[in-house]
């Protein structure tokens, strides 16, 4: 009432834009009996007319056309009006401002009906207006009811009762909810078919319990005798209550189970089982039963009971696991990489329980032990010792299972520290030994006499032989210039494969131990000659005998250089 109270300033002031007749009223507006209403309304004429002797108007019922005689409901010319509008009418508007609103009191349920406006402008300008505004008087509230009550969904019951008397406003009262769980309650005012309306919300969850309950609503007006109700029986349809199966279970592969399934509803539902969206089995019955056979890791998963009358759904899911030893593992195939490349190595593999994943090189542990079905192994710049095997081993308390795959690093020769020319009985032999992948290639060459040593010149006691990635090649200098030269050997070693190619010089490693030697040699014959000069002057004195001994002594000497 008070929203319309507001506008109603706004619709006076609205210019007549067309110049023609026009009015505005509520088309539906309603109230209770034995209380009043207010029917707003405004009207427009002409701009053109000039009112004769003032602004009159009358307002008609159930007819606009005075021709056939409608009730006249108010007229401000006389107090003449229909029987059953005697004292009980009042045109609360100021016709100058053209307000028209009209206060009806005391109004009873034959009053009911539509309500039109006449204006009289004096003279020829008399003019009904064709909108009508329907008046509805109700005898109690209305009560706004679901088509359908579900047990155990959110309901809202909303009790109306009109607001459109200015001298009294009603409030209202739900009945007979104390056996209702948490109630609420939320009031408001709406506008209904350009109406001012009170509205009461009630908000619970009924349960089966509360079928065929009563609950009422009551509009009355303070500090009055007028009282209204509306009393209304739910009607609770019942969804299955509950479902009930077999609790989650773990069987073998290759076993079998049998799945139990009970609903509580009313009427009987249709029971389905479902395994994901797949129905296997339905029947209309209270209870039913699912058997499985031969079981495979395929038939492991949610298990969906599914209770349906009618008037609600309820499922219930339980587990089944289907325990099995690990499949084969999945893992990359066997790769050739360059020596720096970082690769990530693969395993996937499934079981129940959930399989252990270990990552094993040539036997040893690598990477770190994961308990799911898909493990990831980083190999970061690799170099040739990460060459090998790599086995993905998956376990579970029923077995185990592993693959393997092999991971090849190529790289660039890399030359040994066995490479080396030493000093032999028949001369100088030089060995040089090199690791890479693929197996290098080593010539030799002689630089003082540009001559380049390999498989297609065979001098020298060229020899060569590869195990594995490491090549070994052996020359032998036999002639004396060749071993020796100015007291040095000048010998290159050169290794090469698609990755890269060195030359290195190699050294005479027992050329220090042989001059050493001679040195120690030489100084020890001097040390010798002295003694034995020192010893044939102290016995020179001495009989035959004894030179015969220094005789001996001295062959005793040339023994002993020669060996030097």
């Amino acid at each position: 009432m008070w929203c319309l109270e507001l506008l109603l300033p706004l619709l006076l002031i609205i210019k007549d834009v067309s110049g023609q007749w026009n009015v505005w009223i509520p088309r539906d507006i309603s109230a209770m009996t034995n209380s009043c209403v207010v029917i707003p309304c405004t009207f427009m004429y002409p701009s053109g007319i000039r009112p004769y002797r003032g602004i009159h108007g009358i307002w008609y019922f159930g007819q606009p056309y005075p021709q056939l005689f409608p009730p006249v409901v108010f007229k401000t010319r006389t107090e003449i009006v229909h029987e059953s509008y005697q004292g009980r009418t009042k045109l609360i508007g100021d016709l100058h401002q053209r307000n028209c609103t009209l206060l009806i009191s005391n109004i009873g349920t034959e009053h009911s009906g539509r309500y039109y406006f006449r204006a009289d402008l004096g003279g020829a300008n008399i003019y009904t207006y064709p909108d009508f505004s329907e008046l509805k008087v109700l005898d109690q509230p209305n009560i706004d009811i679901p088509e359908e009550i579900v047990a155990d969904e959110n309901l809202e019951l909303t009790c109306y009762a009109p607001d459109n008397c200015p001298e009294n406003s009603p409030e209202i009262q739900w009945m007979y909810t104390d056996y209702l769980p948490e109630p609420e309650y939320t009031s408001d005012y709406v506008e209904e078919s350009n109406t001012a309306v009170l509205s009461s919300t009630l908000t619970f969850t009924p349960r089966p319990m509360h079928n065929g309950q009563l609950l009422g609503c009551r509009v009355y007006y303070p500090n009055t005798t007028l009282a209204y109700e509306r009393l209304i029986s739910l009607d609770v349809k019942y969804a299955p209550r509950s479902v009930w199966v077999n609790v989650s279970a773990e069987v073998m592969e290759g076993s079998s189970v049998t799945l139990h399934c009970e609903v509580d509803s009313n009427p009987p539902p249709r029971i389905s089982w479902l395994f994901g969206d797949q129905e296997l089995l339905w029947d209309t019955a209270s209870n039913t039963s699912l058997s499985l056979e031969d079981l495979t890791p395929s038939q492991e998963g949610i298990y969906t009971c599914v209770g349906n009358n009618g008037y609600g759904v309820m499922n219930t899911s339980m587990y089944l696991a289907v325990l099995y030893p690990p499949s084969e593992p999945v893992v990359n195939g066997s790769l050739t990489i360059m020596e720096g490349s970082s690769i990530s190595l693969q395993c996937s593999t499934q079981g129940n329980p959930a399989p252990t994943l270990t990552w094993l090189k040539d036997g040893e542990l690598v990477g770190t032990i994961t308990a799911e079905e898909v493990s990831v192994l980083e190999l970061l710049e690799l170099t040739p010792q990460g060459e090998g095997q790599y086995r993905c081993l998956a376990e579970n308390e029923h077995g185990r299972a592993s693959s393997s795959l092999n991971i090849t690093v190529e790289y660039a020769p890399v030359l040994l520290d066995e490479s080396k020319c030493a000093v032999v009985r028949e001369g100088v032999q030089c060995v040089c030994m090199a690791t890479g992948n693929p197996e290098p290639t080593i010539e030799f060459y002689l630089p003082d006499k540009n001559i380049t040593i390999n498989d297609t010149f065979g001098r020298y006691n060229y020899y060569t032989r590869t195990d594995g990635h490491t090549s070994t090649g052996m020359i032998k200098l036999r002639e004396k210039g060749e071993r020796l030269g100015n007291g040095a050997v000048n010998v290159h070693c050169s290794i090469s494969n698609m990755y890269g190619s060195e030359s290195f010089h190699l050294e005479l490693q027992q050329e220090k131990k042989y001059m050493m030697a001679v040195i120690v040699g030489t100084i020890g014959g001097v040390a010798v000659i002295a003694f034995i000069i020192a010893a044939v002057r102290y016995v020179g004195h001495n009989n035959k005998k004894e030179k015969t001994g220094i005789i001996n002594l001295w062959a005793l000497w040339q023994t002993w250089r020669g060996k030097s």
